[in-house]
């Protein structure tokens, strides 16, 4: 028989039970914590791990979470609101629909190409900034892509939040990851930037190499691009589809050069949505219908963010993310050098089921690490390695990421097929993730 698992919604309320539940069981603990300036953000200081009081969360305070964990998301959840209205208004142009047609002709036959290509593409963006949120709005038309092209929907996110964890996870630039992870440890920025391309370079082929042989499994042919006759694209198509790619390279500068932050994106991308509905002809009314579509669309992947991150809040409410930490990292100061790097990334997986974020794992981690290498005799390098591999590569795994989870429902993926594609490659990757650290080690990687 095989196993179900339960509906999105539901699986992020149980594990929202589950963390105020173990509030009653682990001991209340904190490390003390002070500012950073090279980071800019607050770290836990090694060494004072305390206990403080029992605060064991009721079970109306852990529904209580719940809108707090959409306010405390409310810029992530406004930015997948309105840039999925703005989605919702360029597809209302028909603009993507005849472009995605005009595309599925041209690729008659060489339909798998658009595999590597799209997976390229979105690694390209985990790597440089750690693309994650940004994926829920495209979702529509990357299944719009798959599914003419015959695929399965679990394609669509294979090729975007798939790749793009991976490219985050192996990335040698990732800003909010190993950038932040190298800042703590004390190390050059880019440091050993040649050893973790190389890595990036076979886990992406890996990625790649799986995502197609299922695609070719389950592709259905009736669905092809055999017999597809596209709309020919129009001027205003055109000039649609060119001040999408303008949005999009503008937020990339953004985001690069200027540190954009949510609001900004969200900004951007709702003056895209009302110059293309009024470019398009659709008139002030259209374009504002267009819009409610689009958000209608996003409600659910929206509110799963904010169900997500209500598990943080009653974990930091029950006051045991310390506790767990703690508990997880102190039995590596007894191990082999060998061995407590290869616990580090299982521990780091461990550890981001309850902090979901790269960032804040890095700044509640690595500096109880750290000085446990230093202790070891353990290269600094290497602990940010197995802090990538651990922690980055769980983005495409578990149920708490509240943009895994909103990518899925967007797609109409269930979390549990979703698993089942992507269990056998997630080991492949962590055991190439070992693989790297244990070569780290090997050739003295600092």
């Amino acid at each position: 028989m095989r196993l179900r698992f339960p509906h999105p919604l539901m699986l992020l309320i149980g594990f929202i039970a589950l963390v105020a539940l173990l509030s009653y069981v682990l001991p209340a603990g904190q490390f003390d914590r002070r500012d950073d300036p090279v980071t800019g953000r607050k770290v836990v200081v090694a060494g004072t791990y305390h206990a403080v009081p029992q605060q064991p969360v009721t079970p109306f305070q852990a529904v209580v979470a719940i809108p707090k964990g959409i306010a405390d998301a409310v810029s992530v959840i406004a930015f997948v609101f309105l840039v999925g209205g703005a989605f919702g208004v360029v597809d209302q142009t028909g603009a993507l629909r005849r472009s995605v047609g005009w595309l599925v002709q041209r690729l008659r036959r060489r339909e798998l190409l658009v595999i590597p290509i799209c997976c390229l593409a979105f690694a390209t963006g985990g790597a440089l900034e750690n693309m994650k949120e940004e994926i829920i709005p495209l979702v529509p038309v990357l299944l719009l892509l798959t599914m003419r092209l015959g695929f399965d929907p679990v394609i669509a996110v294979a090729v975007s939040a798939g790749a793009a964890g991976v490219g985050s996870a192996f990335s040698p630039i990732n800003p909010f990851q190993v950038g932040i992870a190298q800042k703590l440890a004390g190390l050059p920025l880019l440091s050993a930037s040649g050893f973790r391309l190389v890595f990036l370079a076979l886990a992406l082929a890996l990625w790649i190499a799986a995502t197609m042989v299922y695609a070719r499994k389950t592709r259905t042919i009736s669905n092809s691009a055999d017999g597809v006759i596209a709309d020919p694209l129009s001027r205003r198509d055109g000039v649609v589809l060119g001040l999408v790619i303008v949005t999009f390279a503008i937020f990339i500068v953004g985001v690069m050069r200027y540190g954009w932050d949510f609001d900004q994106m969200s900004a951007l991308f709702f003056i895209m949505g009302i110059l293309a509905g009024l470019i398009a002809g659709l008139g002030v009314n259209g374009t504002a219908a267009a819009f409610v579509e689009g958000f209608r669309s996003m409600a659910f992947a929206g509110m799963l963010i904010g169900f997500a991150r209500a598990i943080y809040v009653v974990a930091e409410q029950g006051q045991i993310i310390d506790t767990i930490v703690n508990g997880l990292f102190a039995p590596l100061s007894h191990l082999p050098v060998g061995i407590a790097a290869a616990g580090m990334m299982v521990v780091q997986l461990l550890v981001h089921f309850p902090v979901p974020s790269v960032s804040g794992q890095a700044v509640l981690t690595l500096p109880v690490l750290v000085p446990l290498s230093d202790l070891l005799g353990l290269s600094r390098q290497i602990t940010v390695l197995a802090y990538q591999y651990g922690g980055g590569l769980a983005d495409i795994i578990v149920p708490t990421s509240g943009a895994l989870m909103a990518i899925l429902a967007a797609s109409g993926v269930p979390y549990g097929k979703w698993i089942r594609f992507v269990a056998p490659i997630y080991a492949a990757l962590f055991v190439l993730g070992l693989m790297a650290v244990g070569t780290g080690i090997l050739i003295g990687l600092t």
